[in-house]
């Protein structure tokens, strides 16, 4: 599965209103995105969890494992590695990664779209 890059960077919220360690989900060009601040950085993945295809992932427990910032499903318990979205329980499945960045204090996001 190839990914590429829409060129539009959405306005999301400002970054002082990302709690660390706690994800928030946001709507973006009609997508539901889970935002994540930690102290790796911003994160933005799809909030739909693939294996119980609930939008529940901003919801998810934000931590890390073997170094790597990731965040467990609350429904199954699976978990996510933030920075590429693969699972870390089950290699076969991925959650879509989007671009994120912090610009003046303000979050945007870039979805990325499966091609």
């Amino acid at each position: 599965m190839t990914q590429t890059s829409t060129l539009t960077w959405t306005p999301v919220c400002l970054l002082d209103r990302l709690e660390p360690d706690r994800g928030v989900a946001a709507l973006v060009d009609g997508v539901q995105v889970a935002l994540f601040r930690t102290t790796d950085g911003l994160f933005a993945i799809d909030n739909r969890d693939p294996v119980s295809e609930a939008y529940v992932l901003s919801r998810g427990i934000v931590g890390s494992r073997g170094g790597v910032p990731t965040v467990a499903s609350p429904l199954h318990k699976q978990v996510y590695d933030l920075r590429s979205g693969d699972c870390l329980d089950l290699p076969e499945v991925t959650v879509r990664r989007h671009d994120v960045r912090c610009r003046d204090g303000l979050v945007e996001v870039r979805l990325r779209q499966e091609g």
